[in-house]
């Protein structure tokens, strides 16, 4: 087999300048600069901040299967551009500012074929990103990568950063921890990636509009005291990584660049790389709260599979619709009601039925008993290692569930492939795109469990509404530790700049009569928070619904905290130690703040100054109460009222592992 590395030699080839001299790009404001140059016979390019090096010369370049490509010269350097607002169907906003300059190098063969390939960069205000592209071309139609050879690689300077960031290897659902290592420690990581460094900058490397290419982790190396992210590709079993059909393109390699922990979370760098919405109609995706059959499964009070403690039974289903009903919760999620759940998944995950239901579970029936009530069902579709199963069954699954007034659906993908290809190789992410694409066609929301990490295809396709790859909520019920303290409030500067996250928030009875020492490490009142830190516009209420009618008080702010937003502000952040979220609901002016430490109990002074002047609101707030602690006494809450304006300041109290939960409402 005859490899080939291309890099983009020649790169000044038509500059007629030395290799000194370099092509440069901005960001709008001025303070990223980014220039692209030959350095040591290879194509490299560099960034700076303010005049200090952010990333240091860093090599571009495939390795190509059976092909290569000779004498690239560089025949074009377009720039561009581009300053737009754009409305979000759903979002932590309402509206998105995409600013960025552009720099496009086309490439040429001086020679044979003259096939063309070409790299683009983008610059924002808060980071960079680059790609390759593979136009359209009559000599060019199909090759193969063996490996992408892109690389960031950080200066001196930046090398005892400190990193919260995941191994590559071993991870295979992204549901690890986030620990904080010195960056020099590391040998692999999946991204996100998040550093933060001595001069308190926060960095965020990442990738962006992930189609038809395979996920990306990076092999991390140190040389001259210098850390280099070299990119690695999950690749096809017999060793191809990505199978190039032209036209074509990479996912973007990405870089958030923020001043401190707050600007960080406000950044929307990768949703903005990816293209505008492609469905025509989007009035049908509405954000939405809902409840489920699951929690009772991991507590093993109930079964996913058929028999006497079967989970998901229709008169069970109609208990949980009429909760939803009377407390403002839009759809119940069933999870174990079809057929395939008593079989073996490692080898018969291909005995999943999504049309046929357990004789105990009449599908029709729940869905006529809910739209009776105003509530939906979700349908939980677990492929068990089998995901072509799901793409055989999926147009006949997906309009049946049209027609019973079905609005959502759950994938879940605890195997991948009975052939053994990798959870994130190419194969698998155009499985998981296409169920979303599949899904927009019969006006269906998709939240997906262990599929691929978010890239930002919510702004393209919006119907994909949430999604895992994460340690989740479940890991509390029989994990042998469950979630660590500071594990939710690592999560929004890690994982949650990728996307959306369903966590699965809102446990109110910690009880594990299974595994006794296992239970979330928060307090109650954290759990409310999480529904403004950890962002989903569709929230669980995970808990059994008795232990919600248990506990009513408290459960209305679960009941009144909205799903679709306006806008948000950062009051507090601190990566893994605190962090304070406020989001103001979509066409009101009603706010509503999460506030969640670690293991540390932390008072916050929230000033209010992102309400309205002039105007007065009511603040309910539901904080720890007298004694909190998630060691030894998690369910104290205490609520009170009290009247507010934009001048006010909020004294926040939060126990070990705690926090707090605030519904501010306009008087009018």
């Amino acid at each position: 087999m005859k490899k080939a590395i291309f890099y983009f030699f020649s790169l000044l080839f038509l500059f007629d300048v030395s290799a000194q001299q370099a092509i440069k790009i901005s960001s709008p404001n001025g303070d990223l600069r980014l220039k692209v140059m030959d350095f040591k016979g290879k194509t490299t390019y560099m960034l700076t901040k303010n005049n200090d090096t952010i990333v240091d010369y860093s090599s571009l370049g495939l390795t190509l299967k059976n092909d290569s490509f000779e004498n690239l010269e560089l025949i074009k350097a377009d720039k561009r551009s581009c300053d737009e607002i754009w409305e979000q169907v759903w979002g932590e906003e309402r509206f998105a500012r995409n600013n960025y300059n552009e720099l496009a190098l086309t490439y040429q063969e001086k020679e044979a074929d003259k096939r063309i390939i070409k790299i683009v960069f983008r610059v924002f205000d808060d980071g960079f990103a680059f790609r390759y592209e593979f136009p359209e071309q009559s000599n060019l139609k199909h090759f193969v990568i063996l490996s992408e050879d892109s690389e960031i690689t950080l200066p001196t300077s930046l090398s005892n950063s400190t990193i919260w960031s995941q191994k590559a290897n071993g991870t295979l659902h992204y549901e690890a921890f986030y620990l904080p290592k010195p960056i020099l420690t590391k040998d692999t990581i999946n991204p996100p990636a998040t550093i933060v460094t001595t001069k308190n900058l926060h960095l965020c490397i990442s990738e962006a509009a992930v189609w038809d290419y395979p996920a990306t982790n990076y092999t991390v190396s140190c040389a001259n005291n210098k850390v280099t992210f070299k990119t690695n590709l999950y690749p096809w079993r017999n060793g191809d990584a990505v199978r190039v059909d032209c036209p074509s393109q990479s996912p973007w390699r990405s870089m958030i660049i923020a001043d401190n922990a707050e600007k960080l979370l406000l950044s929307r760098l990768n949703l903005n790389l990816n293209e505008p919405c492609a469905l025509k109609d989007v009035s049908w995706i509405k954000p939405s709260k809902y409840v489920g059959i699951w929690w009772g499964m991991h507590k093993r009070d109930y079964s996913w599979g058929s028999g006497p403690n079967h989970g998901a039974t229709t008169e069970r289903t109609k208990k949980y619709i009429d909760f939803a009903a009377q407390n403002n919760i839009s759809a119940v999620l069933v999870e174990g009601w079809n057929i395939g759940w008593d079989e073996d998944w490692g080898i018969h995950g291909d005995r999943f039925d999504f049309i046929q239901a357990y004789p105990d579970y009449d599908l029709q029936e729940v869905c006529r008993y809910g739209k009776e009530k105003g509530v939906r069902i979700i349908a939980h579709l677990e492929t068990g290692g089998a995901a072509r199963n799901l793409e055989r069954q999926m147009d006949s699954a997906f309009a049946l569930y049209k027609s019973l007034g079905i609005n959502t659906i759950k994938t879940g993908y605890v195997n991948m492939w009975n052939d053994d290809e990798y959870q994130h190789s190419q194969k698998a992410i155009n499985h998981y795109n296409l169920v979303v694409k599949t899904a927009a066609k019969y006006n269906l929301m998709v939240v997906a469990h262990e599929a691929a990490l978010p890239s930002g295809i919510r702004r393209t396709y919006p119907n994909i509404i949430g999604t895992e790859c994460m340690r989740g909520q479940e890991y509390n019920s029989w994990d042998n530790i469950g979630n660590t303290p500071n594990h939710t409030c690592t999560l929004p500067f890690t994982r949650g700049l990728t996307g959306p996250m369903d966590f699965t928030p809102g446990i109110f009875n910690f009880e594990n009569k299974i595994q006794p020492q296992t239970h979330p490490h928060t307090t109650i009142a954290k759990q409310l928070s999480e529904y403004l830190v950890l962002y989903s516009p569709a929230p669980m209420a995970a808990d059994m619904i008795e232990n919600y009618e248990a506990n009513m008080r408290v459960f209305e702010f679960i009941k009144q905290v909205p799903c679709a937003w306006d806008s948000t502000v950062v009051p507090h952040a601190e990566v893994g130690r605190y962090v304070t979220i406020a989001r103001k609901e979509k066409n009101t002016n009603n706010w509503y703040v999460g506030s969640m430490t670690d293991e540390t109990p932390r008072d916050l002074d929230l000033e209010l100054s992102f309400l309205d002047k002039g105007k007065q609101y009511t603040a309910t707030i539901y904080e720890d109460g007298e004694g909190a602690d998630y060691r030894t006494n998690p369910y104290p809450v205490n609520i009170r009222k009290i009247v507010v304006g934009s001048k006010d300041t909020i004294k926040l109290k939060l126990a070990p592992s705690g926090g707090a939960a605030i519904s501010i409402v306009e008087i009018k």
